[in-house]
C-alpha cells in the first residue's frame, strides 16, 4: 500500500529522497523529474523563540506553508534553472504546486483518505501521488479538470456536493508539496510517492466512488 512506504521513510526511486536534501534540491527535482510548476512560498522565522510564519500573522492558519504574494500564479514554473534561482533567493520558502496545470487534486480528511486508499487498494485502483498534511488533509493528484467534472460525478453517486468534505482544486488553487513544514506541526509527507508508475495520473471519475463514499462514512 502507498501509505506504509512513505512514512516509514523509504527511500524512492527517483522523487523524493529527502532526507537531508535541501528545499531548493527537492523543488528543482519536481520540476525536472515530474515536470511540475513550483513556486516558494512563505517561510517559518524564529521570533522570540516561537517559530512564526513570514507573513508576519501570528495566528496564521498555515505558518510557512502558503503563498507569499497575491500574484504567485504568474511566478509559477517548470523550469528547474529558474527554481534554482528562486529558491537561491529564500532558501526556507516552502514548496507549493499550481493546481489546474499538470494536475488538479481532490481535497479530503485525513480519516476518509485512509479509509478510501484502503478500498482503492482493494479495488486495485493505480494511484496518482496523495499527500498528507499537517492539517490533516489529504490531497489525491488526478488529471486537470476534475474541477469541472467532480460536482456531477458526486451527485451521480447520490450525495449532495455540498453534503462531503471533498473539494476538488484545480486553477487558481495549489497544493503543499514535501516537505515544506506547518508551523510546529509538521511536514506534508507523500502517503503515496511518486515513481515512474505514477506517472500517468487517474482521471477524477476514476477514484471519485471510493472518495465519496468515504467521505459520506466519515460525516
Amino acid at each position: 500500500m502507498c501509505v506504509e512506504e512513505t512514512i516509514a521513510g523509504t527511500e524512492a526511486a527517483q522523487i523524493p529522497k529527502q532526507r537531508g536534501e535541501s528545499l531548493l534540491e527537492t523543488a528543482v527535482r519536481y520540476a525536472e523529474e515530474r515536470h511540475w510548476d513550483v513556486f516558494p512560498g512563505t517561510w517559518l522565522e524564529a521570533v522570540d523563540g516561537m517559530q512564526r510564519c513570514s507573513c508576519g500573522d501570528a495566528s496564521c492558519d498555515a505558518p510557512g506553508a502558503h503563498p507569499a504574494r497575491a500574484d504567485w500564479g504568474t511566478h509559477a514554473t517548470g523550469s528547474a534553472t529558474v527554481a534554482r534561482r528562486m529558491w537561491s533567493k529564500q532558501p526556507l520558502a516552502s514548496i507549493l504546486l499550481p493546481t489546474g496545470r499538470t494536475f488538479d487534486a481532490i481535497s479530503v480528511p485525513e480519516t476518509a483518505g485512509f479509509l478510501a486508499l484502503a478500498r482503492m487498494e482493494r479495488m486495485e485502483l493505480t494511484l496518482g501521488p496523495v499527500t498528507l498534511a499537517p492539517d490533516r488533509r489529504m490531497h489525491f493528484f488526478v488529471l486537470p479538470g476534475a474541477g469541472a467534472k467532480v460536482p456531477d460525478l458526486v451527485r451521480k453517486l447520490g450525495w449532495s456536493p455540498s453534503s462531503l468534505d471533498l473539494h476538488p482544486l484545480g486553477e487558481g488553487s495549489w497544493v503543499a508539496a514535501p516537505p515544506t513544514r506547518f508551523g510546529s506541526r509538521g511536514a506534508v509527507q507523500w502517503a503515496c510517492r511518486p515513481t515512474p508508475a505514477n506517472r500517468w495520473l487517474p482521471d477524477a471519475e476514476e477514484l471519485i466512488s471510493p472518495l465519496a463514499y468515504a467521505c459520506g462514512r466519515d460525516r
